[in-house]
C-alpha cells in the first residue's frame, strides 16, 4: 500500500478504537451508578435492531447497490441531511432547555402577584 492510502486507514482506525473505547467508558460509568438495570430492555431492543439493520444490509444485492452509491455523490447528501438534523435536534434542546426556565420564572411571578393581592390574615 502507498503511504497516500496507509494515513487515512490508520486514521479512520485510530478514530473508531478512540470512540470505543470512550463509549466502554461512559457504558462502565453508566453501570456502576447502577441506572442500567432500568433501561437494559431499551438497550438489548436498539441492539437487537442494529443487528437487524446490518443483517439486512449485508445481503449481495443491496452490497451491489452499496457500491453503486458509493461511488455517487449520495454521500454528501446524506452528510447535509445528518449536519441539518443534529443542528435541529441542538435546537430543539436549547430552545427546551432555556424555556423552562423561563416558564418557571414567570410562574413564580404570578404566584407571588397573586399573593400580593390576597389580604394580608393578623
Amino acid at each position: 500500500m502507498k503511504t497516500v492510502e496507509i494515513i487515512p486507514l490508520m486514521g479512520n482506525s485510530l478514530a473508531i478504537v478512540g470512540l470505543s473505547a470512550y463509549g466502554f467508558r461512559l457504558l462502565a460509568r453508566y453501570y456502576s451508578t447502577g441506572q442500567w438495570a432500568k433501561n437494559v430492555t431499551s438497550l438489548l431492543a436498539g441492539i437487537g435492531l442494529l443487528v437487524l439493520a446490518l443483517s439486512l444490509t449485508l445481503t449481495p444485492q443491496n452490497v451491489r447497490m452499496l457500491e453503486f452509491l458509493s461511488h455517487s455523490n449520495a454521500s454528501l447528501v446524506l452528510l447535509w441531511a445528518s449536519s441539518l438534523l443534529l443542528l435541529g435536534a441542538i435546537t430543539a434542546f436549547g430552545v427546551i432547555t432555556y424555556s423552562r426556565p423561563l416558564r418557571l420564572w414567570h410562574e413564580q411571578k404570578i404566584r407571588k402577584d397573586l399573593r400580593s393581592e390576597l389580604p394580608k390574615i393578623q
